[in-house]
C-alpha cells in the first residue's frame, strides 16, 4: 500500500536558512546521522531516458510522475541505495532499496540483468523500467543538508545548499569527480527549505517556518543540474 507523504518547498535566501536552523534547533533534533555540525553531504545520481521524460515532466509540472535514483552520503560507499521517488501533486512516496558497492559498478556499466531476479521488488522494477524506457544515468548531483526530526506526523524539516552538478559526467561512485555550483549563473546561493509530514504539520513548526517573502516554489534539483545541458 502506498505511503504517500506531504512534501513542501520554498526556495529562501541564504539569511533565511540560518535563521530558520536557529529557531529549529530549539523544538526539533537532528537528524540522527548527520555530522558533527549537524550536516551530511548527499550524492545522487538521477535516472532518464533518452527523450528526458523524467526531467520533461517535472518541466511540465506533470502532477503524477516518478524518478529512480541512486543515493549515498558523505561521500561513504558503505551505504548505497536505490530510491524511486514517486510524486502526486504535493503528495510523494518514496520506496528504497540497498545495494551493494558492487552492484552499484555493476549499474553504472549497463550490467542489470541480475536485478531480474532480485529478491527485493523495487530492484526488479527498476530492472524493467530500465528494460522498457531505456533508462540511463543522466546526473550527478551534490548538495548539504541540514535536517530536523518531530516524532509528530514523521515531521521531517530539511535546509539544503551548496548544490553542485557533474555536468554530464555519471562517475558516481568517484569522490574526486569534479562537480560545478548549480547556481553560479543566479544572483544569489540556492537554498531550499523542504518540509515533509504525514497527516499535519505541528503547529509550533508551522509558527517557526513563517518568514517574510517565503512562497511555495516548485523546485528540483535534478532539473537544477541539467541546466549546462
Amino acid at each position: 500500500m502506498p505511503q504517500y507523504r506531504h512534501e513542501l518547498k520554498y526556495r529562501i535566501m541564504p539569511m533565511q536558512m540560518h535563521l530558520l536552523a536557529a529557531r529549529l534547533s530549539a523544538v526539533m533534533k537532528p537528524d540522527s546521522h548527520a555530522r558533527a555540525d549537524g550536516t551530511y553531504l548527499i550524492r545522487s545520481l538521477y535516472f532518464d531516458n533518452p527523450e528526458d521524460r523524467a526531467l520533461k515532466e517535472k518541466t511540465l509540472g506533470i502532477s503524477r510522475r516518478e524518478k529512480f535514483r541512486i543515493r549515498y552520503y558523505n561521500l561513504d560507499p558503505t551505504f548505497i541505495r536505490l530510491e524511486k521517488k514517486s510524486k502526486i501533486n504535493r503528495l510523494t512516496e518514496k520506496v528504497t532499496a540497498p545495494l551493494t558497492e558492487e552492484d552499484c559498478r555493476r549499474i553504472l556499466c549497463g550490467d542489470t540483468a541480475f536485478l531480474a531476479n532480485a529478491d527485493v521488488p523495487l530492484l526488479r522494477e527498476f530492472f524493467a523500467k530500465q528494460q522498457l524506457y531505456g533508462l540511463e544515468p543522466k546526473a550527478v548531483v551534490d548538495y548539504t543538508r541540514r535536517t530536523f526530526v518531530c516524532p509528530i506526523a514523521d515531521t521531517r524539516v530539511t535546509l539544503d545548499y551548496n548544490i553542485r552538478t557533474g555536468i554530464r559526467e555519471t562517475d558516481f561512485l568517484n569522490t574526486a569527480l569534479p562537480t560545478v555550483p548549480c547556481d553560479a549563473a543566479e544572483s544569489e546561493p540556492v537554498c531550499i527549505l523542504e518540509v515533509k509530514y504525514n497527516e499535519f504539520l505541528p503547529g509550533h513548526i508551522a509558527a517557526l517556518l513563517q518568514c517574510d517573502h517565503v512562497r511555495l516554489a516548485p523546485f528540483s534539483k535534478y532539473e537544477i543540474s541539467r541546466r549546462y545541458d
